[in-house]
This record gives C-alpha cells, structure tokens and sequence, in this order.
C-alpha cells in the first residue's frame, strides 16, 4: 500500500509541474436540461446546473465530472482543488436533493449533466471519448448508477459504454439508504434491485475503480459492498474492475483517492490515446 502511495503522489506531483504552464477558466451555473424544462420547473432550474473548469491551451483533453455527497439530501457541486492544474477540464454538477424529489429523479439530473459533457466539451476543446465520471458517496453511487444502468444515457442517445471510466469515491452498491428511506425501509436492511449498481453488473461496462476507506472505519458495510461489486463484475467477465481499500482512512477518504483517480485518468487516456 505503501509503494502504491507513493508512485500516485509522484504521478500527481509530475502532472502538477506539466500543469504550471497551462492557464484555465471556469464558468458556473450553465444549466445542462434545455431551456423549455428549465422554465417549466422552479427546482429544476435552481439545482440543475453545472460548473465547468477548463485548461485553455490544452487541446482533446481528458475531463471528470464529479458529483459531490450528500446522501441525496444535502451538498453542493464543487470542483476539488487536488484535480486543479492537471491538464484536465473538471465539471461539478449540482442535482435534485431529497424530500423535495425522489428516486430515481437523482439518476436522471446525473444522466442529464453527463449527456451535456458529452454533446458540449469538445466546443471547450476537450476530447468526448475521453469523460471520466466519478464522486463521493451519494456521488460515487450516481456514478455507477449512470455507468451500469444504460437507460438514463440511452435517453440521449448515448452510449454508456462511451464513458473512458468510472471511478466512484466510497458509493453505495446495493439501494442508496435515501432512496430505501423513501420506501419505508430500515438503513440497515441491504436491498439490491434496480436501483442498485450491483442490479446492473455487467461485462461491458466502462473500467471501473471502486476505492473505498478502510473497512472497519467506514460507513456501514461500504467497503464491503465495493468488494462484493468487484467479484461480481468479475464473474459477469468485465476486465477491468479494480478496488482499493485506503488505510486508515474513514468515509472522508477524498484525500488519498484524488491521486488515485489521477493515475487512472492518466492511465486510460494514454492507452486510448495510443491506441488512435
């Protein structure tokens, strides 16, 4: 574990110094639902909006966009500092929020911001072969959720398999616990249906990087759920499944995990790239 650190935070600290001569913009609350929605909901045009950051002298570069946590129920899009200055666009969506909407209204605002990255990033000179999802907790379980489940995609036209990776930060595998709150069921019954990442596995998918906290100081049964996710999209025959379990790190494991999701980043696009 700890040569693995320590080649991540090497990669990370090379990726910065490339960076350092790379300028970058943001622009905020673009609404990714079209303009009739928009006017036809008061909460979806207050949620459902998106920032963008992006290098300016970069061209076909590689972006993640990345869901924040919450539970469902609470948070704010956010672009995190360690994925700054890394030769990368980082897109922070906002989505719908509990009691006000409910499952699987959370799905389909993530599905609806990743379709915009899809259809919009190249006129920001990124590359849409190369969109990497990823986030934390709730946002790790929208992640696998748009991932696996290709209908919210399909809506658009797009291909999930499309997506480079997914990377979710510590997200629920089974039923979301909101979403199993929603129906009147106890945070500690386990429930796996179509609302689960694990309902979905399938060998198809995009590579996958499930990264976790460690085991016994993590949310109920988190890491547990991420190593049940791996075996079975092992088992459906999927070839790039892969889990890291972080040390001495509880649900707050974003820290350790950006580097991680930096290298894999790096990782695919250098294959894809080379593969052109």
């Amino acid at each position: 574990m700890k040569n693995l650190f320590l080649t991540t935070l090497l990669v990370f600290i090379t990726l910065a110094l490339n960076a350092q001569k790379t300028g970058y913009l943001t622009k905020t609350n673009i609404k990714y639902y079209n303009d009739s929605v928009n006017k036809t909901d008061d909460y979806i045009n207050e949620r459902c909006v998106l920032d963008i950051y992006y290098p300016t002298n970069v061209k076909k570069f590689s972006t993640v966009v990345w869901f924040h946590g919450g539970g469902l129920r609470g948070g704010s899009k956010e672009i995190p500092e360690a994925l700054k200055k890394n030769n990368i666009a980082v897109v922070g969506v906002n989505y719908r929020l509990y009691p006000k909407v409910g499952a699987p209204k959370y799905i389909e605002d993530a599905a609806a911001a990743v379709a915009w990255v899809f259809n919009h990033i190249e006129e920001f000179g990124g590359d849409s072969s190369l969109i990497f999802i990823s986030g934390h907790s709730a946002g790790g379980y929208l992640t696998s959720m748009v991932g696996l489940d290709k209908k919210y995609l399909a809506k658009y036209q797009i291909d999930a398999n499309n997506i480079a990776g997914l990377i979710p930060f510590s997200g629920h595998t089974i039923t979301h616990f909101t979403v199993r709150e929603e129906r009147g069921i106890e945070g500690t019954q386990p429930i796996v249906d179509d609302l689960a990442p694990l309902f979905h596995v399938r060998a198809d998918a995009p590579p996958m990087l499930l990264i976790t906290g460690d085991r016994e100081l993590e949310m109920l049964g988190r890491y547990e759920e991420n190593a049940y996710m791996m075996r079975m999209m092992k088992i459906v025959g999927h070839k790039d499944t892969r889990l890291y379990e972080l040390d001495g790190y509880g649900h707050g494991m974003t820290e350790p995990a950006f580097p991680l999701l930096l290298k894999e980043v790096k990782r695919i696009t250098d294959l894809k790239t080379s593969n052109k």
